[in-house]
C-alpha cells in the first residue's frame, strides 16, 4: 500500500512537471514572476537590443564606479584636516580638455551601434509576407494582404472566460498566427485615436496613427505564444488591448490560412474546402470562437 502511494505521488509530480514544461515551451513571450531583465528574445531585432543594452550597462557601471572612486579619493585626499591652506588654483588645461574629450568619445562609442540598430529595425529586407494591424478603441483587427481577402478582430478574453494556460489580461479570442523563420512586414495604423502595437519579445513598439501607415518587421526565431499590449494611452480601456501572437511552422501556418479564409472571409459566399479533421483541429487552437 505504501509503495502504491509513493508511486502515485511520483507519477503526479512527473505529470505536473511535464504540463508546466509544455506550457513554458509554448508561452515563451510572457514575463515570469520576479523577472528583472527583458523577456526572452524571439527575433534578431530583440537579440540586438539585448546585446546593445548589455553593452551600455557595462559602460554605465564603469562610469559609476570611476566617479564613486574619484569622489572617495577627493574626500579623503583633500579633506580640511589635511589641507588647512587650500589651493587657489582655478584652471588646469589638461584636466579641462580631458573631461571634455573623454565624454565625447564615450558618446560616439554609444552612438555608432545605436544608429546601426535603428536602421536595422527600420524596415524588412525582402519581406515574404505582410501583416496589417489596425488599432480601435479598444481592440485590434488584423489583415493578411498577401493571403486573401479576410480580416478579423482580436479582443481580450474576460477573466471569467479564460481557459487553462491562457494569460489573464493578455490572451485574445482570436490569435494572430505567424510563421517562424520568415521575414514579415508589419503595417500599423488606427481608425480613431493613437494606439501603439508593442511586442517586447520581438523588440517592436510602433505607433498606430489614424490616417498613417507605420512600418516595421519581424522574423520570429522560435515557435510559441507571445504577448504584447497597446502602449499608448488611448482611453478608459487602454489597459485591456492585449496582443496575442502564435508562432508556428510554415506548414501549420499554411493550414491555418486556408481555414482563416473561410472563417474570417469578407465575402461569406466563399465555398468551404476539404480540410482534414487534423487540420481543422489545429486551426481551432488559434480561435476561441470554436
Amino acid at each position: 500500500m505504501l509503495i502504491k502511494r509513493i508511486l502515485s505521488v511520483i507519477t503526479s509530480f512527473i505529470i505536473l512537471f511535464s504540463a508546466n514544461s509544455v506550457f513554458a515551451e509554448q508561452a515563451v513571450g510572457v514575463s515570469k514572476p520576479w523577472q528583472m531583465g527583458f523577456r526572452e528574445a524571439a527575433s534578431p531585432v530583440m537579440e540586438r537590443i539585448v546585446d546593445f543594452h548589455n553593452f551600455l550597462m557595462v559602460i554605465s557601471v564603469a562610469i559609476a564606479v570611476f566617479v564613486t572612486v574619484l569622489l572617495a579619493y577627493v574626500m579623503i585626499r583633500f579633506r580640511a584636516s589635511k589641507n588647512p591652506n587650500p589651493s587657489k588654483r582655478t584652471h588646469n588645461t589638461f584636466i579641462e580638455v580631458t573631461w571634455t574629450v573623454i565624454p565625447i568619445i564615450i558618446l560616439v562609442v554609444m552612438a555608432v551601434p545605436s544608429f546601426r540598430l535603428l536602421y536595422y529595425q527600420d524596415k524588412a529586407v525582402n519581406p515574404e509576407m505582410t501583416l496589417k494591424a489596425i488599432g480601435h478603441q479598444w481592440y485590434w483587427s488584423y489583415e493578411y494582404p498577401d493571403h486573401g481577402d479576410f480580416v478579423f478582430d482580436s479582443v481580450m478574453i474576460e477573466e471569467e472566460d479564460l481557459k487553462p494556460g491562457q494569460e489573464r489580461l493578455l490572451h485574445t479570442d482570436n490569435e494572430v498566427v505567424l510563421p517562424v523563420n520568415t521575414n514579415i512586414k508589419i503595417l500599423v495604423t488606427a481608425d480613431d485615436v493613437i494606439h501603439n502595437w508593442a511586442l517586447p519579445s520581438f523588440g517592436i513598439k510602433m505607433d498606430a496613427v489614424p490616417g498613417q501607415l507605420n512600418e516595421t518587421w519581424v522574423n520570429i526565431t522560435k515557435p510559441g505564444i507571445y504577448y504584447g499590449m497597446c502602449s499608448e494611452l488611448c482611453g478608459v480601456r487602454h489597459s485591456f488591448m492585449p496582443i496575442t501572437i502564435r508562432a508556428v511552422s510554415k506548414e501549420k501556418f499554411a493550414l491555418w490560412i486556408e481555414e482563416a479564409k473561410i472563417e474570417f472571409a469578407k465575402n461569406k459566399s466563399v465555398p468551404k474546402n476539404n480540410l482534414t479533421s487534423s487540420e481543422i483541429e489545429f486551426v481551432s487552437l488559434t480561435s476561441n470562437s470554436k
